[in-house]
């Protein structure tokens, strides 16, 4: 708000609003500058005075305006605005301030790595396309604050993600992640080392307390994005009355959550895998929904949260995985789908896409993530095909 400035009679003191508000603060440097010109006000009798009060009044309106632009710009770099221009500015932005903004995509990678492989690169880079408007995280446990990686990484999909202007990598701090939860105890008790399933484990407890904290939807690193999810608060159903924990997404302190979290510590055995993860989602979810048989392509309702249609993620059920890898005679529409999961924890023998092949997946990374196609599909064979040859 512009401040009134009154000139007073001749010897006075110049008097104004307390303070000079101008900036926020009882002394900013803008209306110190102000004050400062204005101490020794004109005799009433200078013909020059007039003058010279417009001239101050033109001064304190051209910086107050010059500090209200700056804080719009300031306020700018924390809005979903942010991501149509400055991509750089990002690179100031703390994990906390990005996930204060809400909505956010997140996704986790609990083991050391530090270079993404392409399929969660195309999970990260689809996301980033389909939700333009939304950050989009990628946490990475191997990272830390004093881990140099930028867009001049020598990890090929590290510096591609990077330069997304949405996307944000952080380390995945788990220790502060886990505070004000049910999760903490459990979590300053548990043995790693000793914890048969911890990848997946810590996995399934991050993405609660993120969730929980900040809200927004959680996705598996491989999961590709196709199509925006209507949704607020959903869980996604693998099948017929069982939940996926790979996908979903609920508000900010939502009750649902916390009564994970504290099933998660209750119940927890980390011997018998998924048992912190879907199994966990599907009996908090039979303990307030009376769960039926999926007979089309319809989603279930219950206490205000969506129970999505298998078809939303998995048109293509588990024990089916490698049709991903499969050249079809006709590729499906996927026209009931808002996303597609991968199923990458099947892939034992590790099937990728290779460039030309024609396979349903590399069709999908063409579609949704191309530059990760690009960069880590195409090129790559270019620099293999090249290294052979300089070898021989």
């Amino acid at each position: 708000m512009l401040q009134t400035l009154w000139l007073s009679s001749p010897g006075s003191q110049v008097s104004r609003e307390p303070g000079c508000h101008c900036d926020g603060k009882q002394t900013g440097w803008k209306c110190g500058f102000v004050r400062t010109i204005t101490q020794h006000p004109c005799p009433r009798y200078d013909p020059k005075c007039p003058g010279k009060a417009r001239m101050l009044k033109k001064i304190q309106i051209c910086l107050c305006f010059f500090f209200v632009s700056g804080i719009l710009y300031e306020i700018s770099l924390l809005s979903g605005c942010c991501f149509s221009y400055m991509p750089m500015s990002k690179n100031f932005l703390t994990p906390e301030q990005v996930l204060n903004l809400g909505k956010s995509i997140i996704f986790l990678e609990t083991t050391e790595r530090l270079e993404p492989p392409p399929l969660v690169s195309c999970s990260v880079e689809s996301a980033a396309r389909i939700y333009q408007d939304r950050p989009i995280i990628l946490f990475m446990k191997g990272l830390t604050n004093d881990t140099a990686l930028d867009l001049n990484s020598s990890y090929v999909a590290f510096s591609l993600l990077s330069s997304m202007k949405n996307v944000f990598i952080f380390p995945l701090q788990m220790e502060i992640v886990f505070q004000e939860t049910p999760l903490l105890q459990w979590y300053n008790q548990v043995v790693p080392e000793q914890e048969k399933n911890w990848i997946h484990v810590s996995s399934d407890a991050s993405r609660l307390a993120l969730i929980w904290k900040y809200g927004g939807i959680y996705m598996d690193t491989d999961v590709i994005s196709i199509r925006p999810i209507p949704e607020e608060s959903f869980l996604a159903a693998q099948k017929s009355k069982f939940s996926s924990n790979g996908i979903f997404g609920f508000p900010a302190h939502h009750k649902f959550i916390w009564d994970c979290m504290e099933n998660f510590v209750l119940k927890y055995n980390g011997n018998i895998w998924g048992n912190q993860g879907p199994f966990l989602m599907t009996r908090m979810l039979k303990a307030i929904c009376n769960l039926t048989d999926f007979k089309g392509t319809e989603d279930h309702s219950c206490q205000n949260i969506s129970f999505l249609n298998p078809q939303r993620f998995y048109p293509i059920p588990y024990p089916a995985w490698s049709r991903y890898y499969e050249v079809w005679d006709k590729s499906p529409s996927f026209n009931h789908s808002y996303a597609l999961h991968l199923w990458n924890f099947m892939n034992h023998n590790r099937k990728t896409v290779v460039a030309g092949s024609n396979t349903l997946a590399e069709k999908l990374y063409k579609a949704y993530c191309p530059t990760t196609y690009k960069d880590l599909i195409q090129n790559a064979k270019l620099r293999d095909v090249t290294h052979s040859e300089d070898a021989a």
